[in-house]
Parts: C-alpha cells; structure tokens; sequence
C-alpha cells in the first residue's frame, strides 16, 4: 500500500517515499509526484475578482435594462464582430486576444437574459427554439460596427485627399 510522505505546508507537490515503491513480479513502478492545489488565495487575489464580479453584475442590469428588439440587435452585431475577430486570428493578424472570448460570454449572457424573459412569458423549450430558428431566418445579413467604422473612416480620409 502506497501513503503519502509528510511535506512542508508550504509546499505545493508533495511526494511518496522512496521506500514505498511497489516491485511486481520484477517490474518497479515508480513513483509519480501529485500535485495539491493552494488552499489559502493572496488578498490581491480576492479583491481582484470582487471588481470583476462587480463590472459582470453592471453588465447584466444593463443587458436587463435593454427590451428584447434592441438585445437581438446587438446579438447580431456581436455575432459579426466575433466573426471579425475570427477572421483577424486565422489571418495572424494583430487583435486582442480576450475579445473573442469576451464576446462569446456577452452574447452567452444576453442569449440568457432572453430565455429567462421567455420562461417568464411562460414559453416552452420547444415553442422557444422554433422561435429562434424564425429570428435567425428573419435576420438580414449587415457588415459588424468595427467593419462599418472603417468604412466611414476611409471614407472620410478619401474626401480630404480629394479636397
């Protein structure tokens, strides 16, 4: 039977001793280190997520503030904007990093935001997705802001190489 040696408290892997290691039939099995989590996090730590849970919860009661039109609005243009991002990173381009990420979630948070309005109204799972499926089918395709920003702003920059 194997049992784990003593270690420091302060360690983070401790070890099995050496002189527990198992022989079978001429085979030694070696053995592995384990590695134990942290229990106690810094205080920098803790007040770090404190903030982000803050911004996540100002988030929601703006996504909450929104009616249901102008929250499928913006679906549609995250949803550009996380192909945008996806476009930039499968070219090597230069973008940041978390945005596709960030993106992912605010969608993920107004698409909830809009199934707990259903649920409320007292719509089924399966009235719900038949609903989706028309708003997806009703959806006219639209260039992302980000896209329609730098058209606007090229735009301008050609009229005042013009005049």
């Amino acid at each position: 039977m194997q049992a784990l040696g003593l270690t420091s408290p302060l360690s983070t892997t401790p070890r099995l001793h050496s002189s527990l290691a198992i022989s079978f039939g001429g085979i030694r099995l070696g053995t592995n280190s384990v590695r134990v989590a942290t229990a106690a996090p810094s205080e920098s730590r803790g007040r770090l997520v404190a903030v982000r849970m803050g911004k996540r919860q100002t988030e929601l009661t703006e996504i909450r503030g929104k009616n249901t039109e102008e929250l499928l609005d913006e679906v549609v243009d995250l949803k550009g904007e996380l192909l945008m991002q996806k476009l930039l990173w499968s070219a090597r381009k230069d973008y940041d990093q978390g945005s596709i990420r960030r993106n992912r979630k605010r969608i993920a948070r107004m698409m909830t935001v809009k199934r707990e309005r259903e649920i409320a109204e007292g719509i089924g799972k399966r009235m719900s997705r038949k609903l989706d499926k028309k708003w997806k089918r009703s959806i006219v395709p639209r260039p992302p802001p980000s896209l329609r920003k730098m058209l606007e702003e090229s735009k301008e920059s050609e009229e005042n190489n013009s005049t």
